[in-house]
C-alpha cells in the first residue's frame, strides 16, 4: 500500500494492515463475522442501553374477543384468535418459511398460502410442509383487553410447556 507523506500521523492509515487490500479484506470479514456473532445492536452501543433493549417487553393491547374467531394485525404481525373457551395470539409468518398465513372462516382453519401447511385455530400443526405448530405470543387478560408480549414468543418445538400455556381463558 502507498501512504503519501502529507497522511503522516493519520490513525486510519497508521493502523491500516501493512500487507494492502487482500490483508484489509480479511480484516474486514473477522471484523463483520465478530460483529454478526455479538449481534447487530451489542457492538454499536453502550452497555446501559444493550440492558435496557434487553430486558424491554414491547406489549400492544387489543379488546378481549368475546366470541370464537380470528382478528389479524398485519402492521404488528399478530393474529388474536378464540376457540374453544382460549384466546390466543399468534405470529403472523407461518414458521416453514415466514409467509403470512390466511384465516379460512369457512374450513376454520389457518392456512400459508404459499406451501398450504394448515393449522387448528389453536395454531397446532395439521397438514403441509411446515414441521411445527404457529407461534405463540405471551398473552394475558386485562380487564376488557388482550395484553399481548410481542418480545416473548413461543415455539412448540422449542418450549412445550410454554406453548401450551401460552393462552387465556375465554
Amino acid at each position: 500500500m502507498h501512504v503519501s507523506d502529507d497522511c503522516g500521523g493519520c490513525p486510519l492509515i497508521d493502523n491500516a494492515p501493512k500487507n494492502g487490500r487482500r490483508e484489509f479484506l480479511r480484516e474486514l470479514g473477522l471484523a463483520a463475522a465478530a460483529v454478526a456473532a455479538l449481534g447487530a445492536t451489542a457492538g454499536a452501543m453502550p452497555v446501559h442501553m444493550i440492558k435496557a433493549i434487553a430486558e424491554r417487553d414491547e406489549m400492544v393491547t387489543y379488546p378481549f374477543p368475546t366470541a370464537d374467531g380470528v382478528y389479524i394485525d398485519s402492521k404488528k404481525e399478530v393474529i388474536v384468535a378464540r376457540a374453544a373457551g382460549q384466546v390466543y395470539a399468534f405470529m403472523l409468518a407461518c414458521p416453514h418459511q415466514n409467509t403470512a398465513l390466511r384465516w379460512n372462516a369457512k374450513d376454520q382453519k389457518f392456512q400459508c398460502p404459499k406451501h398450504h401447511s394448515q393449522y387448528k385455530p389453536d395454531g397446532t400443526f395439521i397438514d403441509g410442509r411446515a414441521t411445527r405448530s404457529m407461534d405463540r405470543f405471551a398473552v394475558k387478560h386485562d380487564g376488557a383487553n388482550l395484553v399481548v408480549n410481542l418480545d416473548k414468543v413461543f415455539e412448540e418445538d422449542r418450549d412445550a410447556a410454554g406453548w401450551k400455556s401460552a393462552s387465556v381463558p375465554g
